[in-house]
């Protein structure tokens, strides 16, 4: 019998690695019927299923996860806005005006999430916006910002 979307979701969690490689890979093979809950599975109140979902829907590289991935740049566990910031990174083109827009946040470890996936994605239309930070109060996002303008120079 085949498991539904939320169960599969809900098996993110699992203690087992083999259990959760089996559902990620599952979950991959059922994209299509997976993003709408994955999305909404970055709002769980247990990191390990923010974190899949996350790295899934970079995987799938849908541009409709790109709100839903910036709001998670603001995730308290840190490994989780890795995952987000990644997962926008691969996204490309897509991502950047949003990342762009976050680059003002309040909190630093946004902005430095923000600045690394704009780096990876080399897009020259953030140069602006990341020279802007090469001030900030902050020395990770400095150095954040300073390394995507050497990224997407080269």
């Amino acid at each position: 019998m085949e498991r539904s979307i939320d169960e599969l979701i809900e098996l993110l969690n699992d203690k087992d690695d083999f259990v959760v490689e089996d559902v990620i890979g599952e979950l991959e093979l059922r994209k299509d019927e997976s993003l709408d809950s994955l999305i909404d599975a970055l709002s769980s109140r247990k990191k390990n299923i923010r974190m899949h979902a996350a790295t899934l829907l970079g995987a799938f590289n849908d541009p409709k996860a790109i709100p839903a991935l910036i709001e998670t740049l603001k995730d308290n566990n840190k490994l989780v806005r890795r995952e987000a910031s990644t997962a926008l990174s691969r996204m490309g083109e897509p991502a950047v005006d949003p990342l762009i827009e976050i680059l003002d946040d309040e909190d630093w470890r946004v902005r430095g999430a923000a600045a690394w996936a704009l780096g990876n994605i080399g897009d020259e239309k953030a140069l602006p916006a990341l020279e802007k930070l090469l001030d900030d109060e902050s020395g990770f996002v400095k150095q954040g910002a300073q390394s995507a303008i050497n990224s997407i120079k080269k």
